[in-house]
């Protein structure tokens, strides 16, 4: 079964693009029309393309052997369960450091990665602890270990996982970006430099983005000079989802959860991956590529719209506006990506057409899916025969998690039609 129907169908930007939106860059304000860079817009297809074939190999190894990396923008699937992963019996934790050497080498097991982790957390009390080593046949599965870890002040649950990234690559640098706040709310935001060189990037936020449940969800990610990345995750529950709030907020300060991402031991465990002959591929990180398909959308809004907020210009294929004809803030999201013939069928199915070019087209218009009161979501999805798919939705509010300011999203069925299906993509 494809990658995508892991994911809801309700949404289609969902299957693709979790991370890209997660991990945009901080919202700017814009003004005037722009001229179109065809050129740096083809490009950022034919990178996106090598990407979406990767991540769609890493989830297939990641149903079979218990966790992959997956996302463009430096986040780490880890599953929280399953027949891979390794459970230990509650314990305590001494002052004295264990006498087991940190994981380096190749061959880190399991049980090593989640020795690390309980060795550099502060003393406490562990249980439920799972984890997964290197498998050293395959470098798109991702090593990491979880533990609940318990200080005295009610349970919460942490986690490290770890991967490599190409430095100076687009992945390596959207790891340690801020959220953007029209997708992801968050109470603070921190990067920081470290004498080194690495990047460490702290983040105060919630695990529901609607705040439906005020489980908060803190959060450290480095990436070093080397490609090196590490992310660490903390919760006030004893789980990430569905358990009660144990505590006012993670055990671990922004100061701990820093200095537990930057530990040399899991530069070890990272040295330990084999490396991706494809990831050598990938360019250094292009501005202009994604700023193309950010100019691409901007200058396809119909008159009458002003474009009041705009995603990041990064290379990931997905961008997002905000516009307002003065009856209220509408979002419109797109997402440009190569090479997606293989699952045409998932996409398309009953309900869709078929132009006279061969450009498949499916219309939907439902609920918002990310928990804003009485958002709705309208969305045009298109795949040329050479597999270029263009995909584009609007919303009745600035924000998937705010509620919603109008009756109906800012444009029209026929306008989004009229994007999705725009010659200036693939000119």
């Amino acid at each position: 079964m494809p990658v995508e129907q892991q994911h809801s169908d309700s949404d289609p930007f969902e299957p693709f693009e979790p991370f890209e939106r997660e991990l945009s860059a901080a919202l700017h304000h814009t003004g005037g029309d722009f001229d179109t860079d065809r050129a740096a817009l083809a490009a950022a297809g034919t990178a996106r393309g090598r990407r979406l074939r990767q991540r769609r190999r890493a989830a297939v190894l990641g149903g079979a052997t218990g966790v992959a990396l997956v996302g463009v923008g430096g986040a780490l699937a880890v599953p929280w369960g399953g027949s891979s992963s390794v459970a230990r019996p509650p314990s305590s934790v001494s002052t004295t450091p264990h006498a087991t050497s940190s994981p380096a080498g190749h061959g880190v097991t399991s049980d090593e990665m989640i020795r690390t982790l309980e060795r550099l957390l502060p003393k406490g009390k562990f249980s439920k602890a799972e984890g997964r080593g290197v498998d050293e046949n395959d470098p798109l599965v991702a090593p990491y270990a979880q533990v609940v870890y318990d200080d005295g002040h009610g349970a919460a649950a942490i986690s490290v996982a770890v991967n490599r990234v190409l430095p100076g690559g687009n992945d390596a640098r959207q790891a340690v970006q801020c959220p953007d706040k029209v997708y992801i709310p968050y109470d603070s935001c921190v990067p920081s430099h470290l004498p080194d060189a690495s990047v460490v990037t702290v983040t105060k936020g919630y695990e529901y983005p609607d705040r439906r449940v005020d489980t908060k969800l803190w959060t450290a990610n480095l990436v070093t000079p080397d490609g090196h990345h590490v992310s660490v995750s903390e919760w006030n529950a004893a789980a990430e989802k569905d358990a009660p709030i144990s505590r006012e907020e993670p055990p671990l300060s922004a100061a701990q959860l820093k200095e537990l991402a930057a530990a040399k031991d899991w530069r070890g465990v990272v040295d330990a991956i084999p490396e991706d002959p494809r990831q050598t591929q990938e360019p250094p990180a292009a501005q202009e590529n994604g700023k193309g398909i950010l100019q691409t959308l901007t200058s396809l809004i119909p008159k009458g719209l002003k474009v009041v907020a705009h995603g990041s210009a990064d290379d990931s294929g997905f961008t997002y506006v905000v516009v307002d004809d003065g009856k209220g803030r509408s979002l419109v999201q797109i997402n440009v990506q190569p090479d997606m013939s293989d699952v045409a069928d998932d996409l398309f199915g009953r309900g869709s057409e078929t132009l006279s070019d061969g450009t498949k087209v499916a219309e939907r218009q439902g609920p918002g899916e990310k928990g804003g009161d009485g958002v709705v979501m309208w969305t045009v999805d298109t795949l040329r025969t050479d597999g270029f798919r263009v995909v584009v939705s609007a919303f009745n509010s600035g924000s998937q998690q705010t509620a919603a300011t109008r009756k109906a999203p800012a444009l029209s069925m026929k306008q989004l039609r009229a994007i999705a299906l725009s010659p200036t993509w693939h000119a």
